[in-house]
């Protein structure tokens, strides 16, 4: 079953020591689940001020600057694995080293009808 996992925290909760430990704890996670042919994608996200927000209401797009929401945790980063159950996605997104200072939202992908 495939399972996209969501990363938030805060923006400011890292120091530039900080989020480079993170990097190298999630890059040794990533490569132990790609030899175990368990992920899919992963990737970190620019900083929230990178982005933009596109809606479209009455046919015409409007493009913000920043995220759809006010939050105090951002999107950071993603995972996207192929694992036999949610136990399992469950017990990966507990590793995430930002999970002990935000959180990882374990969602399960669907799939598009035929």
């Amino acid at each position: 079953m495939k399972y996209m996992l969501l990363v938030y925290s805060a923006e400011t909760c890292w120091t530039p020591e900080s989020r480079e430990d993170c990097m190298r704890k999630s890059m040794a996670i990533c490569a132990d689940l790609e030899k175990e042919g368990k992920l899919l994608a992963a990737s970190p996200l620019m900083s929230v001020s990178t982005s933009k927000t596109v809606r479209v209401r009455d046919g015409k797009s409007l493009v913000t600057t920043g995220p759809f929401a006010e939050t105090t945790e951002q999107l950071g980063g993603y995972y996207i694995l192929d694992v036999a159950n949610e136990e399992e996605a469950l017990a990966i997104a507990g590793r995430i080293p930002p999970a002990s200072v935000g959180s990882v939202e374990v969602r399960p992908l669907d799939t598009l009808p035929q």
